[in-house]
């Protein structure tokens, strides 16, 4: 499925869609440059989940839970891991495999750590389109 956004609320939207679907230990990848929109999709899916939290990215921390809505969410954002390693001290299986949700931005670093079914979420700039304009490419692996 290909959706366009050709601004921020439309990036929230489309993420708060995919969280009002979300089920019980899924998985979505978010893949993209940086200032692509991987953390304003993220916010919308916390909000399909009925959270009324702070979303943001979790750049220094790894992994942020948020359990205010009808499932737990887990958002990783692995862009600075050091070292594979430290995804199982963690506890990132304990959170893939659990009852929650997990949102992974920068999941190109961890491939080899992924569940064999996840849903990837692409999302790509096109500036003859416009500065806010993006192309977010939404495929179950």
């Amino acid at each position: 499925m290909v959706k366009e956004s050709f601004c921020k609320e439309d990036t929230y939207n489309i993420g708060m869609l995919l969280g009002k679907n979300a089920q019980a230990g899924q998985t979505f990848c978010i893949y993209g440059d940086l200032g692509v929109g991987k953390t304003i999709i993220s916010q919308g899916f916390a909000k399909g989940l009925g959270m009324d939290d702070v979303v943001n990215s979790p750049t220094f921390t790894i992994v942020k839970e948020y359990d205010s809505g009808r499932l737990p969410m887990y958002h990783f954002d692995v862009y600075r891991i050091g070292d594979i390693d430290e995804m199982e001290e963690i506890g990132f299986n304990d959170m893939i495999y659990g009852e929650g949700v997990c949102l992974i931005e920068w999941a190109d670093l961890i491939e080899e750590l992924l569940p064999e079914h996840y849903t990837k979420i692409q999302i790509e700039k096109n500036l003859e389109k416009g500065t806010d304009y993006r192309r977010i490419m939404i495929e179950t692996i």
